[in-house]
Parts: C-alpha cells; sequence; structure tokens
C-alpha cells in the first residue's frame, strides 16, 4: 500500500509524473473522476486549517469523491481512541484519509493500520502537499525545475525547511537552506537529501549566511517564523530570526527575475515585506491555488497504485 508521509515517498520519476498530472489537471479540472462514486476521502484536522482544507475539499469533489470531514478534537484521536483504532475503523469507511497533524510518528501508524492509503496534510516534521504545489507552481513560471536554486530563509528546523530539501533535491534543484544558528535542519535531513540529490543532479546546503543563500536565487522562501505548537517562543524568534527576514533589500540579491513564494499565513512586516508578498515578483497566490490541483494529483496517484 502506497502512502504519502514524507516529500521523498516518491521517487524521482513519480514525483515529475505527480507534477505533470497536477498540470493536466489543473488545465481540464472536472474532466477526471478517479474518485467516483463518490467514493470518500476522510479528512482529519488536528491543526488550525484553511487552505488545506478548502482545497482538499474542493479537489475531492472536483474527482467525483465526496469530503468527510473528521473533525480531531471531537474524535480524540490518541486520547479517546488510539490511532491504530482509529486507522482501522476509518479504512473501512474511507477510499484515502487524509490527515493534518502534530508528530509524524502519528502519522506512521494510521499508515500502518488503515488498509488504505494515508496522505500527510501537514506534520510538525513534514509539509509534503505544499511541496508539490510549490514545485508546480515553480515550473509553471519556470517552465523547469532541475538545475533552479531555490533560497529558504527562516526556521529551516520547520516543516518546510525539510520538506523543500527533500522534495527540492528529489527535483534536482539546488536547494540552499539559511538560518540562525539553532534553527539549521537536522542533520539526518540534510544527509537524506544529499542523498537523494547526488543521484539528481541538484544540491543540499545549509549556512546562517541569508545574503550567501539568496544570491543569484531564481526561488526565494520564507515561512512564518512562529509555527503553530511555538506561539510561547513569538517575541524571542522574533529577534533571533530578524536578520533572517525576507525584505526587499534581501531580495535584490536574487536573480533579476527571481519569484518569492510563501506558504501562508504570512506575517507582513516580519519574516517577509509587504512589498515583496504582494509585489509583481511573487507567486504566493498561485501556490496557494495550486494546493488543489497537486492533492488532485497525488490522491489520483495514490488510488491507481491501489488498484493495481
Amino acid at each position: 500500500m502506497r502512502h504519502f508521509l514524507a516529500d521523498d515517498d516518491l521517487t524521482p520519476e513519480e514525483q515529475a509524473r505527480v507534477l505533470d498530472l497536477a498540470f493536466e489537471l489543473k488545465q481540464a479540472p472536472y474532466d477526471a473522476k478517479p474518485l467516483a462514486g463518490p467514493r470518500t476521502v476522510a479528512m482529519i484536522f488536528d491543526k488550525q486549517t484553511l487552505r488545506t482544507q478548502a482545497s482538499f475539499a474542493a479537489g475531492i469533489a472536483e474527482l467525483g469523491g465526496y469530503p468527510m470531514l473528521v473533525d480531531g478534537s471531537l474524535a480524540g484521536i490518541g486520547v479517546r481512541e488510539s490511532v491504530a483504532d482509529v486507522a482501522r475503523v476509518l479504512g473501512r469507511q474511507a477510499s484515502v484519509i487524509v490527515w493534518r497533524t502534530y508528530a509524524q510518528s502519528r502519522l506512521e501508524e494510521m499508515a500502518e493500520h488503515a488498509g488504505v492509503p494515508v496522505v500527510n496534510a501537514l506534520t510538525d516534521e513534514f509539509h509534503p502537499c505544499q511541496l508539490l504545489a510549490d514545485l508546480l507552481t515553480v515550473r509553471e513560471h519556470k517552465q523547469q525545475l532541475a538545475g533552479l536554486t531555490v533560497a529558504f530563509v527562516g526556521d529551516g528546523a520547520s516543516n518546510m525547511g525539510n520538506s523543500w530539501l527533500l522534495a527540492g533535491a528529489t527535483a534536482g534543484m539546488h536547494v540552499r537552506i539559511a538560518s540562525p544558528d539553532g534553527y539549521l535542519p537536522e542533520a539526518a535531513i540534510v544527509e537524506r537529501a544529499a542523498k537523494i540529490a547526488a543521484g539528481t543532479g541538484g544540491s543540499a546546503t545549509t549556512g546562517t549566511d541569508a545574503v550567501a543563500a539568496v544570491t543569484g536565487a531564481d526561488v526565494v522562501v520564507t515561512d512564518t517564523w512562529i509555527s503553530m505548537g511555538k506561539e510561547e517562543e513569538a517575541e524571542a524568534r522574533a529577534a533571533v530570526f530578524a536578520p533572517f527576514s525576507l525584505t526587499t533589500a534581501l531580495f535584490e540579491h536574487a536573480h533579476p527575475d527571481a519569484i518569492a513564494m510563501h506558504c501562508l499565513p504570512a506575517y507582513r512586516g516580519k519574516e517577509i515585506d509587504a512589498e515583496v508578498i504582494d509585489g509583481p515578483q511573487s507567486v504566493v497566490w498561485d501556490e496557494a491555488e495550486n494546493r488543489r490541483h497537486a492533492q488532485k494529483a497525488i490522491l489520483t496517484f495514490l488510488v491507481e497504485e491501489a488498484m493495481s
């Protein structure tokens, strides 16, 4: 049974296939109905959500399926019932389970017992659906992925930092992560990405110099400094991350036709200047829309794999 729990669950060839499919589905959003029946997709949300819930619900409906919303707080997964028992129940009600939760280990346990494909809609460790949308967006604007340089500035130890390393390397991109000391990605993730990059022609590097990372980059990415669950660190993080804000001055070091990305929600004046996110080189609204198309593609891929 195939699942999509982390970015490198897809080989380079499979990632390219999913992105090709996402592009096709975007051109004709109502033509493909692999979930006709309608087949049910269970969507569980333990964390706050806007884009994830909206894009999955819309995408599942466009694929001919039924998006069944499961309120994580009411289900009490891991408290009222074990993850394994919830997996066994939902696996008999749904064709796919989509879960936005905290620990990656919870998602892995769900996948172990569900008997149907499980999709990571965000965990503390990875955000692979966002990266499929981001890669689709980059490809639309740059007509390619392999060989491009992407700079991620901010909290490199976040799910987005981890996912950019793995997904970017899988796509053959040169991924540079710039973060303050103490906020760089774990060495194991960097090594995992470097091993992938060795086979795709990409690279994965980390450092503490934002200007060096952004200089000449084709794509510049940032994200909130205050990930969900770290709100109590807001004041301390603001001081530490200030030199890594994607300001107009920092963005000027990128390639002249570079694009700026942010997975949202954004806090203008903190991790990104309003002039950058609302400027002509920003593609954040394309990113937000492309969540739907990319997620439709990974759902289609997993359903087809399950039936083969």
